[in-house]
Formats: structure tokens, sequence, C-alpha cells
């Protein structure tokens, strides 16, 4: 069809014709577009669209589609435009107001007794703590919510808009023990609201933080069999391990899972999981990589986690790695065979840090990649989290004052690689505002930024061809 522009229609100046409860300042209009053609400008604010309320970046998207459409707009000087609009069904108008959900973020009003963020010291970035409970930021990043900041409103949102798959933080499925564990006496009533997500059809993965003596054994049994009902429209539930700072003075009494506990979740995992396959092809319940450390048990297969639906809660990444690494090997392998690498020609001495979880398995896949190259040669640190705590095993939680500390006047080599995951998404931080140049500048090592993958260990190899 294409873009049809109309002349804007000036209404009253200074006054908005419709008020309304959300108005979104432009921050910036994309070149050649829709928006741009008809005279919309960074500072502008979008009032509505065909007289509805936009709440957020969902009401947006949902109601551009439409191919005819009226855009009602506040000038920076106060006059307020309408714009019939005549378009592409999947046109962009062009437009974009800076926040990722262009509403503000809701926080958590609960009190966890597991709660991470409670267990965290003073004096770091100020985003660390912000508690969020938002159900959009479950669809658009993948977090999860408790249920307890929702209404019936929301929840209309979802069903009406399709967003899936939504992450629930469960706990447990016993009301009176949702309230004591959430510390929110309508912790158990929200619940509820799952049946109404199943019911619609909306996609669901489920999370339970095991707490010892609290939500573990039968009562684990319980709330997994309960949320077996739900299964295949709750398409996961994982299990894992809370994770216990030193910082927990004044909190709940909280006890380390250990290797009988790990051992005792793992066979109801499995028991629960048994079932899922028999009733819906799916395994359904999931134990995240730290419960088989724990219990000293081998990981999974790769087909045992149903195409990794949980990965970034921690759930199948040791495996994921693993077959990663093989594939780069074998890739190696074959280009070796084929001349298209010649091994000797590769000079170069590394080191590589993790946490103390991974440690095996990150030793074991590089030994076995670096096989293949006689002139190279490495070492592998875990690093012990003194800043949160030794109960903190995983490499995302290492700082770099940590690393610093551990491995100043070690045998580096030439170079330092670090797995993506201690760092800032956007930026070359760690957690405690260590910069990646502090820290090479303190080890006097250059650091790579690197995935877990293998490839990018091959990659890193190949384009070394001194020794250091």
């Amino acid at each position: 069809m294409g873009t049809v522009p109309t002349v804007p229609t000036p209404l009253f100046h200074g006054i908005i014709v419709a008020m309304k409860a959300h108005e979104h300042i432009i921050k910036s209009v994309e070149e050649g577009s829709i928006a741009d053609e008809m005279g919309v400008e960074v500072g502008d604010a979008l009032l509505c669209i065909d007289d509805n309320e936009i709440e957020d970046v969902f009401d947006y998207r949902f109601l551009i589609q439409s191919e005819e459409l009226t855009v009602t707009i506040r000038k920076s000087d106060g006059e307020v435009w309408e714009l019939d609009i005549e378009k592409d069904e999947d046109e962009d108008l062009g437009i974009d107001f800076g926040e990722g959900i262009m509403d503000e973020y809701r926080s958590c009003r609960n009190k966890c007794i597991f709660c991470f963020i409670d267990q965290m010291p003073k004096g770091m970035r100020p985003t660390l703590y912000f508690k969020d409970d938002d159900s959009r930021l479950s669809f658009l990043q993948g977090n999860y919510v408790t249920l307890t900041n929702m209404d019936d409103h929301d929840i209309d949102r979802i069903i009406r808009y399709r967003l899936s798959p939504i992450n629930i933080s469960v706990q447990t499925t016993n009301p009176k023990l949702r309230c004591m564990m959430l510390n929110n006496r309508f912790a158990g009533r929200s619940l509820d609201k799952i049946r109404t997500l199943y019911d619609a059809g909306i996609t669901m993965n489920a999370q339970i933080v095991l707490c010892k003596n609290v939500n573990d054994r039968e009562e684990l049994r319980r709330t997994l069999t309960d949320l077996l009902e739900y299964a295949p429209v709750l398409q996961s539930v994982s299990v894992v391990p809370v994770g216990l700072t030193k910082y927990r003075d004044g909190l709940y009494p909280l006890e380390r899972i250990e290797k009988e506990d790990a051992l005792i979740t793992l066979d109801i995992i499995e028991e629960v999981a048994a079932q899922a396959m028999s009733l819906h092809g799916i395994h359904f319940a999931h134990a995240s990589d730290e419960i088989y450390i724990l219990a000293e048990r081998a990981i999974p297969s790769a087909e045992e986690y149903d195409d990794y639906p949980q990965l970034e809660n921690g759930v199948g990444m040791l495996r994921l790695m693993h077959d990663e690494y093989e594939t780069a090997y074998e890739k190696t392998v074959n280009d070796i065979e084929k001349g298209l690498i010649i091994p000797e020609e590769h000079y170069c001495r590394f080191s590589v840090v993790t946490g103390i979880l991974a440690e095996g398995y990150v030793r074991r896949c590089t030994e076995r990649i670096c096989s293949l190259f006689p002139n190279v040669s490495f070492n592998i640190y875990a690093v012990r989290n003194d800043f949160f705590g030794e109960y903190i095993t995983v490499a995302g939680l290492i700082t770099g004052q940590d690393i610093i500390a551990q491995l100043m006047g070690k045998d580096l080599g030439g170079h330092l690689l670090i797995p993506d995951c201690m760092m800032k998404a956007d930026e070359e931080i760690f957690l405690d505002n260590v910069a990646l140049s502090e820290l090479e500048g303190a080890l006097q090592v250059r650091c790579h930024i690197v995935k877990s993958n293998g490839s990018d260990l091959v990659d890193f190899i190949l384009k070394e061809k001194t020794y250091e």
C-alpha cells in the first residue's frame, strides 16, 4: 500500500484534547520514516492512537499494526496534532521512546526469604539493587515474576497481546508456605493466575528456588506434581539452589544445600520428569547445573533439556558448553585434515578465569581443543568468591577485585580469557564496577572477553602466531 501522509490537523494550542494518564516523549525519529515525513520531532509527545491510551510498548506495537490509524501528538510548543496515516500493516512509524517498555519498571513488593538483592553489600551500582517484578520484562528479557504485582488488567493484557513465554517465580504451590516465603499475605492467592494463563494457552516457564527445610523434599514433590497439571502449556520448571552470600545478618536463617539434599532433589525431579515424558513427551522438570555438581552426578544429555528453555537460569549451561566445545573441536580437526589449519603455526600461552562451579568442565574442554595445537599452553584459574562469599560459585558473580587479588603474581601467559557472563551486558565492567582496563593494568596482561562455546577459543588460538 505504501504510506499516504496527510496534513497534520492542529487542535487546541496548549490543550490536550483527551486527557490521558500516559504520554510518551519521543527521543528520536528515523530519517525518512512516516513520522519524519509528517513533521514529528524529538521532544514531541505521543498521546494516543485511535483514541486509545498507550500504557506501554505492547499497546503501542499492537495499535500501530493497523493499516489506517490516527496518531495524536502534542508538539513541544503545546500544540496538539492529529495525524491520519495509511500504511502497510508491517510498516513502522519510525519513532523511538528511549525506554524499553515505554513505562516505569514495576518493583517487587515482596520480602522473599531467599532474595539475593537483600544479601548484597553496599556501594555497588544502584541498578543492581532494583527488584523488578514486571511481567513485561518477563516477556522481553526473560525475568521471573511472582504474579503478586499483577491485577486482572495485567493478566488480560498478556492474554490479549499473546505475550509469551511468561516466566513465573513459583517457589511452592502450598499457599500458606508461599505467603511465608514471599512475606506477602496475598502470595498464595496469586497462584490462581497460573490457571488463568493456562486456560488462555499462554506459554509459561516456572522457577523454584530450593530452600533447605522450607520448600524441599515432600514440599518440592507436591509443587512439581501440582505444576505438572499445567503442562505442556507450562513447558518447564527449574529447580535452583538458593544462593547464600556472607551478607545475611538479620535475614531468615537459611542453610546451604548439601550433597544429600541435592541427591534427594534429583530423585524427585527425575520422578516427575518421567511422568511428564509419559504424558506430554517433555521432561518438564529440570535441576540447575549446580545441583548436579553438588550431588556429584553427571550432567544430563542435551535431549533431556528440551531445547534449553531455561538456559539463562543455569539449567543446561554446562551441557551446552561441553557440546559446543565438542563441535568446535570436530570442526578444527576437519580443518586440520583439509590443510586449512596448520597447528604448528600457532604459538601462545594464555589463561582462562572461571568460577569454581564450572572449573572441571572448562579445564577438560580447553584441554581437548588445545591438544590439537602442540605450541599452545594454558592455565585455568577458578576464582573463589570472596566478595559475596565462598558459597557463591558461579562465574557470572565473580568480581574484578577478586580476580585481581587471586591472580596477582600468577603465570598468566600473554593473555587472559574472561567469560562474557562476568561482564555488564553493554559495558566492559564487572559487578563491582572494576573496569576491564583496570584489570589489565593491575595484572599486566591483555584481556579478551569470550563466549563459553569453544569457537571463541579456537578463534583466539588461530589469531596468535607468536609465543608470549
